[in-house]
């Protein structure tokens, strides 16, 4: 997760986007792994953190279950 969070936010700095939180988020959110996106889905976010955070806690309960 913090790998694809890393990746994100250099395509970001290197094609110089400048662009609104929500599509940014909407970016990162449709290349989550789908099984997290299922969970993410169902919170209201403000923040990109908040909604990588979140991410990061649904992948680890999933590897903790073998799921992922």
């Amino acid at each position: 997760m913090k790998d694809y969070q890393k990746e994100m936010e250099i395509a970001i700095i290197r094609i110089n986007v400048v662009k609104d939180r929500e599509t940014i988020m909407t970016r990162f959110f449709n290349g989550l792994n789908r099984e997290i996106t299922n969970i993410v889905e169902l919170q209201h976010y403000v923040e990109q953190k908040n909604m990588v955070y979140m991410a990061m806690q649904v992948e680890g309960q999933l590897k903790m279950k073998g799921n992922v």
